[in-house]
């Protein structure tokens, strides 16, 4: 595709040590293994990098490190959501200070639906900067529904909204309705851990913005969708569902995240700050037997590979 943000993009997450302190060296970890996985982005300060349990300060150390480990080897997806209008402007300006190539913002958490708002809130984002705008439209997170036409007004009159991260299901279906009212013309990336993938690519989504522990699995199954392999793809896509689906249970899809990324040996520890908590036991071991027989680290599909 023509559009370079097309592709995989990882969610990072936000690595700490024992006593919950950002562990930015672990960072570096999680950049270099997207790049070599074959993603063509990351993104930081999202809902995997427990952006509502960081300090100002901490953000900015998390940022400033993501964008010197990056050095602009790929895109740098960069969360702004905040509680204000104000925050998240302050958020998105420094995230393009900083040289990201796009931010991502939620909506704001509203007492009662508010169309208006939110328009707002996001027409103030946009005109505060120069990069383009990533709409993350997940509601069970950020409380708020937004339907297709509300999406596709917004698109119309804001000229930096150029992509969308969606995570109200039924995903697919809701591609279509977008697509249809815009023209096709907005990137749409799935999310969800990589639930819906396959049928979000064929509905005309451009790619994945998610965390999934296996970032190299996702990158080669959007590149063989869009080399025309849809039939490999789909056999790739089912042969890891069981651990797609198995990381992204509600709840505790952090936790066991985390437990796989640092059984892949870039974190040091797989801590998620409190009131998140680790996985239990048998959890763990599930997660490890489930591994062991799928074996992603043995990653072995180049099928019209150039």
């Amino acid at each position: 595709m023509s559009d370079t943000m097309a592709g995989m993009h990882w969610m990072l997450v936000t690595p700490f040590d024992d006593e919950e302190n950002v562990d930015l060296d672990s960072i570096s970890n999680l950049v270099e293994h997207a790049i070599k996985a074959g993603c063509v982005g990351v993104v930081t300060l999202g809902e995997m990098g427990e952006w509502r349990r960081l300090s100002d300060k901490e953000r900015t150390l998390i940022l400033d490190r993501t964008m010197e480990s990056v050095n602009g080897r790929v895109h740098v997806t960069v969360g702004a959501t905040a509680p204000s209008t104000h925050l998240a402007i302050v958020r998105s300006r420094e995230a393009q200070q900083f040289g990201a190539t796009t931010i991502m913002v939620s909506p704001p958490p509203l007492p009662k639906p508010n169309p208006d708002v939110v328009r707002d809130y996001y027409r103030h984002i946009s005109d505060a900067v120069d990069i383009p705008l990533v709409i993350q439209d997940f509601p069970q997170t950020s409380g708020v529904h937004m339907s297709p036409q509300f999406i596709a007004n917004l698109f119309d009159v804001l000229p930096s909204f150029k992509y969308l991260k969606l995570e109200d299901p039924p995903t697919p279906t809701k591609i279509t309705r977008i697509r249809d009212l815009t023209g096709s013309k907005m990137g749409i990336f799935g999310g969800l851990g990589g639930n819906f993938l396959l049928d979000e690519l064929n509905r005309g989504g451009i790619g994945a913005m998610t965390g999934f522990a296996y970032p190299e699995i996702l990158v080669e199954i959007i590149r063989l969708w869009f080399k025309g392999h849809q039939a490999e793809a789909t056999s790739l896509f089912n042969r890891f569902l069981p651990l797609i689906l198995f990381e992204n249970q509600e709840g505790i899809n952090l936790s066991i995240r985390k437990a796989a990324i640092k059984g892949r040996g870039l974190l040091n520890t797989a801590r998620v700050r409190h009131p998140g908590g680790p996985v239990d036991d048998k959890i763990h071991n599930e997660l490890v037997t489930l591994i062991e027989n799928l074996n992603p680290e043995n990653l072995e599909v180049r099928i019209g590979a150039e």
